[in-house]
């Protein structure tokens, strides 16, 4: 079986705790559910992440160097 999470196409995802979230919400004055979505089931969102987490998910970026996306869990 492949590990999806070790395979070099798939960024680098986390969940985040709470009072991350949180500050997170704050600075951008947003809703948790404001955010873009991911499917509990999705393969790349590591194991312990459950419906109503955030997703922070790390990219390369040709301009930036990195580039942090977040994403909320929601069933699917």
């Amino acid at each position: 079986m492949v590990n999806v999470h070790a395979h070099t196409l798939v960024p680098e995802h986390r969940v985040m705790n709470e009072d991350e979230i949180e500050e997170f919400l704050e600075e951008y004055d947003i809703d948790r559910t404001d955010l873009p979505k991911i499917v509990a089931g999705d393969a790349a969102i590591p194991d312990e992440a459950s419906v109503g987490d955030v997703i922070e998910i790390k990219r390369d970026s040709r301009t930036t160097t990195t580039a942090y996306v977040y994403r909320l869990v929601i069933e699917g």
